[in-house]
């Protein structure tokens, strides 16, 4: 029996969403229960907020069968927290697919590198990294998802968009009151459109709002980032910038107007094209779920 790998994140709300997903279109819910649960106790445990029975060795060899591919299997990897604590994350499982081949999701730091690399055809990642590191910087803003493959230009990569997952958190617009004090409207681009003046962004955005904006847009504005607070501490010191945002209630408790969402930070399956064969289609057509309205890349 074939089997396709399917590269995914190794832990967090992108995985979580995949592996929803996958029981949604495979049945295998328990699957899915058994390893979001895992991973939300282990992350519990990394932050001290859960008292772990047994260290993380006897952990890991509790949770992997290695004599069982349908199983999962997890790994430890080192947290970024203070005193680096190991932490164990997702490695990889095998689920037959009725009529077709049998899927590995294999955990990866960076799937969507993973199918830059044709080590994989398919996988699961942030469509935030796809315009952090390929799509095209033009005068007009990026606003959605189905336009970002038209901004990728194929010297640079054979990976496209597929669909979204719906897990949707939204890179927002947010300013405080002074700010848009002289502003006569909503918190919108066209805000952005009049600024000048700074504009607060982690530098590991600055590459994916320049293309939601617009270069057009940010003219005599300047991206800043004030460092070691909250990113939207930082944003009511500068009086205006972007970030992620749920509900926005944190942004409001720091005296911000949450404004427009600019861009969809969502999962996203991606399809290396020049890998593609019948197995990696029959595959594609199973993540990709039979509710999606429509794909984004050409089949």
């Amino acid at each position: 029996m074939t089997t396709v790998s399917v590269a995914v994140p190794r832990k967090g709300r992108p995985l979580e969403a995949v592996l929803d997903r996958l029981a949604r279109e495979t049945g295998r819910a328990p699957l899915a229960d058994d390893v979001i649960s895992t991973l939300r106790y282990e992350k519990a445990v990394a932050k001290g907020r859960q008292n772990a029975t047994g260290d993380v060795y006897e952990r890991l060899a509790t949770y992997s069968d290695l004599s069982d591919a349908r199983e999962p299997e997890y790994t430890l990897v080192r947290d970024d927290r203070p005193g680096m604590p190991r932490r164990l994350v997702f490695d990889s499982v095998t689920v037959p697919v009725a009529e077709g081949p049998d899927l590995r999701l294999v955990g990866r730091e960076e799937p969507f590198r993973a199918l830059r690399k044709h080590e994989v055809a398919l996988g699961f990642d942030s469509a935030d990294l796809v315009l952090e590191e390929v799509v095209q910087l033009r005068e007009k803003p990026l606003s959605d998802l189905s336009a970002v493959n038209e901004r990728i230009d194929p010297r640079d990569t054979d990976v496209r968009l597929v669909s979204g997952l719906g897990d949707t958190v939204w890179h927002s617009l947010l300013a405080t009151r002074e700010a848009t004090a002289d502003w006569d409207g909503d918190l919108t681009r066209a805000f952005v459109d009049q600024y000048e003046g700074p504009l607060c962004i982690s530098p590991r955005y600055e590459r994916l709002v320049e293309a939601v904006l617009g270069s057009a847009a940010l003219g005599g504005v300047e991206f800043v980032y004030t460092g070691d607070e909250s990113e939207e501490a930082a944003i009511a010191e500068t009086g205006v910038g972007v970030y992620l945002t749920v509900t926005g209630s944190t942004a409001r408790d720091h005296g911000l107007v949450v404004g427009e969402g600019l861009f969809p930070s969502e999962t996203v399956l991606l399809e290396n094209a020049s890998e593609r064969d019948d197995a990696t289609r029959q595959v594609r057509r199973v993540l990709a779920g039979a509710e999606t309205e429509t794909e984004l890349t050409a089949r």
